[in-house]
C-alpha cells in the first residue's frame, strides 16, 4: 500500500506518533500530508547517512573517490594524532559498511554527553582501539559516517553539508536544511540533519529512478546499484524488492520500485516503523 490519504489514516487510528509523510512518485511529483502540527524541519538522525553516501557518489562518478582507498591516506594531514593499531588498514568501504571494528554506537551525539569526545572529533576517534580487524564482524556506530563525512569534506575541498547542497539537495529543490556540526565546525555526517518530510523523500525518489531526476542525471546507475549491492545504508524491507534506511525515534526513508514511489515519514514512535515498514512495502 502507498496510498497517501490510506496510510495518513492509518497512522491516526493507529494512535502513532508521526508528524508527517510524504511520497514521491516515479514523475517527481511529491505529496506530503501533515498528522500533527509541529516544525517543518525535523531531525532526520541516522537517515543523514544515507546522504552522506550520495555525497560519496558524486565523487565516486567524478573519479575522486573510490571504496578501496584507506581512510588515513584520504585525510593526510587533517589527522593530528597517532592512530591506534589497525586503523591503517581500514578502508572508506569498511566505514561505509559499518565493518571498520569500531565500537558499536561509538561517537552517538543523540545518545551520549558530547562533551566526552572533546573538541576534536577526529582525533578522539582515531585514538580509540579497533575491537577487531576490519571487515571481520559488522558494528553499526556514528563514528564511521563521521569519517565518511571528513573524507567527503577532504575530497570536495568544502564542507560536507555545502558540497551535498550544491550538488544533490539544490538540484532537488530542498528548502530549509541543516546539519549538526562537532566542535570544529565539521558536519557529523552521521547524523543531525534537519530536513523536511517533503525533501526527505526526494532521496528515496532519487534512488528510485537510479540517479536521475527530471532528466538530469545526479548519481550514475552505477553508484546505486553499488550502494544496493553492498548494503551501503540502504537495507532491504519487505519480500518484494523494497529499501530504505531508518533514523531514530522512527524516521524513514523508504523505496518501493515494485510500488514505483518512495515514501518518507518523520515522529516519535519507533516502534511503529517497523509495522508501517511492513504495511507499506508488502
Amino acid at each position: 500500500m502507498n496510498d497517501l490519504a490510506a496510510l495518513s489514516q492509518i497512522i491516526r487510528d493507529r494512535g502513532w506518533n508521526i508528524y508527517r509523510i510524504a511520497r514521491i512518485s516515479e514523475d517527481g511529483t511529491v505529496e506530503e500530508e501533515t498528522l500533527q502540527k509541529g516544525n517543518r524541519c525535523t531531525n532526520v538522525y541516522s537517515i543523514a547517512k544515507a546522504f552522506c553516501v550520495a555525497a560519496a557518489g558524486v565523487l565516486y562518478d567524478e573519479g575522486k573517490w573510490s571504496p578501496d582507498e584507506k581512510i588515513l591516506s584520504v585525510l593526510g594531514n587533517e589527522v593530528c594524532a597517532t592512530p591506534a593499531e589497525g586503523w591503517s588498514d581500514v578502508t572508506l568501504d569498511h566505514l561505509l559498511r559499518h565493518r571498520c571494528g569500531m565500537p558499536g554506537g561509538f561517537l552517538d551525539i543523540d545518545a551520549e554527553d558530547p562533551s566526552v569526545f572533546g573538541r576534536d572529533y577526529l582525533s578522539y576517534a582515531l585514538s580509540q582501539p579497533l575491537l577487531c580487524p576490519p571487515d571481520t564482524q559488522r558494528s553499526y556506530s556514528d563514528g564511521a559516517y563521521y569519517l565518511i563525512g571528513r573524507a567527503v569534506e577532504k575530497k570536495a575541498g568544502m564542507p560536507l553539508d555545502l558540497f551535498l547542497r550544491e550538488r544533490i539537495m539544490e538540484p532537488l529543490g530542498f528548502g530549509e536544511v541543516a546539519w549538526s556540526r562537532c566542535p570544529q565546525g565539521h558536519a557529523m555526517g552521521a547524523t543531525g540533519l534537519y530536513l523536511r518530510a517533503g525533501d526527505t523523500v526526494k532521496l528515496g525518489g532519487l534512488w528510485l529512478k537510479g540517479g536521475e531526476w527530471q532528466g538530469e542525471r545526479l548519481l550514475s546507475r552505477e553508484w546505486i546499484d553499488l550502494t544496493l549491492e553492498r548494503g551501503y545504508e540502504f537495507n532491504p524491507v519487505g519480500s518484494r524488492g523494497g529499501y530504505g534506511k531508518g533514523g531514530m525515534y522512527g524516521q524513514m526513508l523508504l523505496v518501493l520500485p515494485h510500488e514505483g514511489c518512495a515514501l518518507a515519514w518523520q515522529g516519535h514512535d519507533g516502534a511503529a516503523k517497523s509495522e508501517l515498514c511492513s504495511i507499506c512495502a508488502e
